[in-house]
């Protein structure tokens, strides 16, 4: 089995990941924040997070994932109150959201999923700590705050030194959100204010709620101890929210909180940031409604390295939705299937196969080599090309049944490391001429560039239950049913 290393961004070398103990990498990942769908650019982070972990078990390792949820900050209360919602059932109704998302992505679930609203006695607990130690101290309103001049290495992993930025130089930041170069005392309790409602909890500083940087280190230190393997979150959490939990866990444990920070940088969108203003805010039932698979979509995401920007093109010169990438993934996965279809016809029988059998799985042929690349710093875009350079190097029809059958295995399991899912084999069947005749309307639309109706005729097709599939030659007309 392969060992497998990985950036580290608070000492910015790639290291070997070892469990602190035993054979079990105990590992936290930031969750969303449950407050609306999220959006691709969000999912790129859980979808190379699941690919950490599946890669980690299928070099041998057992894992202990925790990733929490955040039920209760400044935008949950916000929106459940202007949807007329109490926090729980907005919360909950968005948490199920999220996790049918997940399902469709094929994200493998947290082994502990913890929320913030679960967890307030433990956060109370730790600030009383922090308090008793010196390093918080409470405000006139009920409010309590870290002192971050109490904890002399903060900005160790955010390099703040380096970008010559004074401690303290804000004040106190009483919002959970404040501007990326604020160094400031945080809050760590929230008294109560009006516009809070009802969402508040009892606590020795008077009325109030957590704030965001609290929770996750009170989760972490309840299922994970005070110190644990690894963190892990968007880059966009280095500073201030993995700066703050840092600093807050640190001061109250006395010990390091994680051995290895593992962070993924951003999803672009034609080459900016995602923001719904710029009409440019993508999530996954957008992409599906577009014609496309979560599969289509969960290759896009991994196609580039965690620790590169992912330009994910919309759109083409014209502005008109176009997904270049979300096509190119669509071929890369049929010409796989076809791949592997040719496989298992050499084989003669396949048996059932499953991520347990890929963990179990010793010997993947020719196709080892994608699972060390993924080993290596978990280089996705290079495990990709190993497989098909593996493709193109075996020729199914010249191989013994055992053979194809042991290609077949490891081909499979180097999809499992990623949690790829093939498509189904399709049937092909006669469509109406109606339809058809649809289809080759809309096909002309595009030669003549006239992208509204092109579109327009491929969602009255798509609505009668027929999808049509660019290719190279044309386009092929499907049944959805």
């Amino acid at each position: 089995m392969p060992e497998m290393r990985l950036f580290d961004t608070l000492s910015r070398e790639i290291r070997e990941l070892k469990p602190r103990e035993g054979d079990t990498y105990r590992f936290y990942c930031c969750g969303p924040t449950v407050y609306g769908p999220a959006h691709i650019g969000n999912f790129r982070t859980f979808v190379l997070q699941d690919v950490f972990r599946r890669t980690l078990e299928i070099c041998g390792l057992k894992t202990f994932h925790v990733r929490n949820l955040t039920d209760v900050d400044d935008k949950t209360i916000r929106d459940s109150q202007a949807a007329g919602k109490t926090l729980t059932d907005f919360t909950e109704y968005w948490t199920k959201k999220f996790h049918k998302d997940c399902d469709s992505l094929n994200n493998l679930p947290p082994h502990k999923e913890p929320s913030a609203v679960g967890h307030i006695p433990q956060q109370v607990a730790m600030i009383e700590e922090l308090v008793e130690k010196g390093h918080a101290y409470r405000s006139d309103d009920g409010s309590v705050y870290f002192s971050v001049s109490s904890f002399p290495t903060y900005g160790k992993l955010s390099r703040l030194d380096q970008r010559e930025l004074k401690t303290g130089a804000s004040g106190a930041i009483t919002d959970d959100e404040y501007e990326k170069d604020s160094v400031a005392d945080f809050a760590l309790w929230k008294g109560r204010r009006e516009e809070d409602g009802e969402n508040y909890w009892e606590s020795p500083w008077g009325q109030g709620r957590p704030g965001w940087h609290l929770e996750c280190s009170a989760m972490c230190r309840e299922y994970l101890g005070e110190s644990f393997d690894l963190h892990s979150g968007g880059v966009d959490l280095v500073f201030p929210h993995h700066e703050n939990e840092i600093a807050q866990s640190e001061a109250c444990t006395g010990a390091s909180m994680a051995d290895h920070w593992f962070h993924t940088t951003h999803l672009l969108v034609d080459g900016g940031k995602m923001s719904k203003s710029a009409k440019n805010f993508y999530t996954l039932a957008d992409i599906e409604k577009a014609g496309f698979t979560a599969s289509e979509l969960r290759y896009v995401l991994i196609s580039a390295h965690y620790r590169q920007p992912l330009n994910f093109v919309a759109r083409d010169a014209e502005g008109n939705e176009s997904f270049p990438a979300l096509q190119g993934a669509r071929q890369a996965l049929q010409r796989i299937a076809k791949f592997e279809k040719s496989l298992k016809d050499a084989a003669g029988e396949t048996p059932e196969f499953s991520y347990e059998d890929a963990i179990s799985l010793t010997d993947r042929g020719s196709f080892e080599d994608a699972i060390q690349a993924l080993a290596d710093d978990l280089n996705t875009p290079e495990a990709f090309g190993r497989i098909f350079s593996a493709m193109k190097a075996i020729k199914p029809g010249d191989l013994k049944p055992e053979e194809a059958l042991r290609e077949w295995k490891g081909l499979h399991t180097a999809l499992e490391a990623m949690g790829i899912e093939l498509p189904a084999e399709e049937e092909k069947s006669e469509a109406p001429p109606e339809i058809a005749e649809k289809a080759e309307q809309r096909w002309k639309a595009k030669q003549d560039k006239d992208w509204a109706t092109a579109d327009r005729l491929r969602d009255e097709v798509l609505e009668a239950g027929w999808e049509i599939k660019d290719t190279k030659e044309g386009y092929e007309l499907c049944s959805k049913n």
